[in-house]
């Protein structure tokens, strides 16, 4: 498709670098993933030398604001609007974290059988459990406690405030879900 043939598409005038600009941003803003050069310029219908001006333009402009929170981040997979490292725990309260299925699923396993000695569980969910436990811990949502040669695992704090719900429903909901202990059976 040509350039003009794709201007069209886009329903894109003829733009300067400089009106481009506020297109790149919008596209950066818009997607989740980097883009690359050559997808802006696909996108936008325009070449992609006048797209790179337009990116290093935008990406001057944030570095002149003292007061912002975004960048413009590049990498070899392309160019993503972020959120600066600096404000990274304000937007982290904010944006559900995304957790695997097997993650979920152990989790929820610690959370039941809680406090779980780290072997245990791993008898349980098999040898991929030790990536869940790793990727549960980055996220915070359970703790390790040393205990002789394993740990003990639990659910943290973060745990309850993510899932919205206070330690004592986790608590109450857990012990309806284990067999009284306290008395034998007959």
């Amino acid at each position: 498709m040509s350039k003009t043939a794709r201007r069209k598409s886009a329903q894109l005038p003829l733009l300067t670098a400089e009106d481009l600009k506020p297109f790149v941003e919008a596209a950066l803003f818009a997607t989740a993933q980097p883009i690359g050069l050559d997808e802006l310029a696909d996108m936008l219908g325009e070449g992609k030398r006048k797209v790179k001006i337009a990116i290093d333009r935008l990406i001057e402009d944030y570095i002149s604001r003292p007061h912002t929170a975004l960048e413009i981040d590049e990498s070899d997979a392309g160019y993503i609007l972020a959120v600066k490292t600096t404000y990274g725990k304000v937007v982290e309260r904010l944006v559900p974290m995304e957790l695997t299925q097997g993650a979920l699923r152990t989790l929820s396993l610690i959370a039941v059988k809680q406090p779980i000695v780290q072997t245990a569980l791993i008898e349980l969910r098999g040898s991929t459990a030790y990536e869940h436990i790793k990727e549960l811990l980055e996220h915070g949502l359970i703790v390790k406690e040393s205990q002789g040669r394993s740990f003990l695992l639990k659910t943290a704090p973060k745990f309850a405030e993510y899932f919205k719900v206070d330690k004592e429903t986790i608590e109450r909901h857990l012990l309806a879900l284990k067999p009284d202990l306290g008395e034998p059976e007959a």
